[in-house]
């Protein structure tokens, strides 16, 4: 009898272990979950999913689906197709069609709609993208959540920040704002000047670590020159924050063990990957890396150590950012819905107007899923065999399958209808989750993790030629709102997941604005527009506006351009004119 315990599929800072008893989730009690659900899985049940095949709006068979999905991708060249992967399921078997789809000599995607430009800026400067597990920050004495809101993306890290010194670095005045031992309302896209002007005082203070950058960062005194060029009054004022404040960090985190915990807001903009990059240098200035209960967390590399068996080297790939949808006759769409996660929705929206055929493979209904041709449902986590890792920690989770059931197609049952027609190569499912399972080893207190992975990263020196942490050399003075714009920030909302779940339907900003509770408003950007109603929200600085991820209509209003380094989606980049409606 195959175990009940599962992982959760979502696309989390948490992934956590799951029991399956008798038709119901609940939390395993082990490790980091404690022995609670976030709100997406305690209501797993009630999101409807997709249970039946349609083409062009009728409902069909499986069967019938699969005949149509060959006769769509036969009628026309495979260089004429494109298949767009999501990647709100963070399951290593999900990249099995990736591999068919590969070898079939379709186009594929690269680029992130998430945290490309941070890992950009992480890899730029430590070698690699290796993350501080939750297991070390447990450890720590002090918690920085910079741009992070735990109780709406990683709630199962609160238990274990229980009697630290809090800090916050937000431009929202969060809940863990609110509890926290120091609060920076910092403005929007000013954390680079911040984490220079934080690292500038640690030298002036005669505060770093010295053993630390001799040995680790040879060029620090370089970089402290380069923080020297930032005016100390004027950028304070810029901020929005004072001496006093910049005296409290330090004071609050020099000699102490210090985890500071990134969100990827901070890094939604052209220059994110300098952002990041500025915030590791502060780290390095206090000699966080290497040591127990010290570090940087971000979202770590969730694939790391572990040998890919999937094959896309060869295949030829187009942004996730800006997709040119229209250079494609067959566009599949896999576990995503970019007419309303890609920004500069209008763009997307017209782009696919010119498709000749959409297929959707997914669980939920959604603005793509409604204008495919072709709609597959997909299996449940519940429903097939997978194993998962995490970019938080270094867990392996087996997600045996809990349930028979006769709705939809899993990703390799897929996989392995395309590799057959198309006389393609494929392993068998079980021989795929064994060569995963090969990359885990039992650890002394029974935990199953990822091998080769440290749980105290970068203790030997950075993944450098050298050894050596790299400063930033130069940085970009971003632009400022003008007197009739704000900024634009869009986090998650606590009851959706991007797109998924329960979406939230209004814009949110500070009532010295002057505009009424419920009130619906056009909200205007050099991309587009869109109209929402009013919710006021003192929390919030009065020269932002907040949009949650999701909201329907908000990528009207987002940028369809790259970052500069790691092709990341800039969410945040445009800035934002409210007008009223008469």
């Amino acid at each position: 009898m195959k175990s009940s315990i599962t992982a959760c599929p979502l696309d989390c800072y948490d992934a956590c272990s799951i029991v399956y008893d008798e038709g119901k989730l609940r939390a395993f009690k082990d490790g980091h979950t404690h022995g609670f659900l976030c709100p997406h899985m305690n209501h797993y049940k009630r999101h409807l999913r997709i249970t039946t095949p349609r083409y062009k709006g009728q409902a069909i068979t499986m069967d019938a689906a699969l005949e149509k999905l060959k006769e769509i991708l036969d009628a026309n060249l495979k260089s004429e197709t494109l298949h767009y992967r999501g990647s709100g399921n963070f399951a290593l078997m999900q990249g099995v069609t990736d591999h068919v789809f590969a070898q079939m000599g379709t186009y594929l995607t690269n680029g992130s709609l998430c945290d490309g430009a941070g890992e950009a800026g992480i890899i730029e400067g430590r070698g690699s993208n290796k993350n501080m597990p939750l297991s070390e920050i447990a450890k720590s004495e002090v918690v920085v959540f910079w741009g992070r809101n735990p109780h709406v993306t990683s709630s199962h890290l609160l238990p274990l920040i229980k009697d630290k010194t809090i800090i916050v670095i937000d431009p929202v005045k969060t809940k863990i704002a609110k509890m926290a031992d120091l609060y920076i309302q910092i403005k929007p896209h000013t954390d680079i000047f911040l984490a220079m002007l934080l690292y500038r005082f640690l030298h002036i203070e005669d505060s770093c670590d010295d053993a630390f950058l001799q040995k680790f960062a040879s060029e620090h005194e370089e970089y402290y020159e380069l923080t020297q060029t930032i005016r100390i009054k004027a950028i304070l004022e810029d901020i929005g924050m004072t001496l006093g404040q910049i005296g409290d960090f330090l004071h609050l985190v020099v000699g102490h063990k210090t985890a500071i915990v990134c969100g990827v807001g901070i890094q939604k903009y052209r220059d994110g990957a300098d952002v990041m990059r500025a915030i590791d240098a502060l780290a390095v200035g206090l000699g966080l890396f290497g040591k127990e209960g010290c570090g940087v967390a971000y979202l770590g590399d969730s694939k790391e150590a572990i040998a890919m068996p999937f094959d896309t080297k060869k295949a030829k790939k187009v942004s996730k950012v800006n997709t040119p949808f229209d250079e494609f006759k067959t566009v599949f769409i896999q576990g995503a819905n970019p007419l309303a996660q890609m920004p500069d929705s209008n763009r997307v929206e017209d782009s696919l107007e010119h498709v000749e055929n959409i297929v959707y493979f997914g669980l939920y209904e959604n603005e793509t899923s409604a204008v495919a041709d072709l709609v597959i449902p997909a299996k449940t986590f519940l429903e097939k065999e997978d194993i998962r890792t995490s970019y938080s920690h270094n867990g392996m989770m087996m997600m045996h399958k809990q349930v028979e059931s006769e709705i939809g197609i899993s990703e390799y049952a897929l996989a392995a209808y395309l590799a057959e027609i198309y006389s393609i190569e494929l392993q068998s499912e079980t021989a795929y989750l064994e060569h995963f399972k090969n990359h885990g080893v039992v650890k002394i207190d029974g935990s199953f993790e990822v091998e080769n992975r440290q749980t105290i990263p970068y203790k030997d020196g950075f993944d450098t030629d050298d050894g050596d942490f790299v400063f930033l050399e130069e940085f970009e003075v971003p632009q400022k709102v003008q007197e009739d714009e704000f900024y634009l920030i869009t986090p998650k909302f606590p009851t959706s997941l991007n797109s998924q779940f329960y979406r939230n339907e209004n814009v949110y900003m500070h009532s010295s604005l002057g505009f009424r509770e419920g009130e619906r408003v056009k909200l205007l950007s050099s991309s587009g527009e869109v109209v929402l109603p009013v919710k006021i929200n003192d929390d919030l600085r009065n020269d932002c506006i907040v949009i949650y991820s999701g909201t329907p209509g908000v990528n009207n209003l987002t940028s369809s351009k790259h970052s500069y380094e790691g092709k990341n989606a800039i969410y945040q980049e445009n800035f934002v004119r409210i007008k009223k409606i008469n």
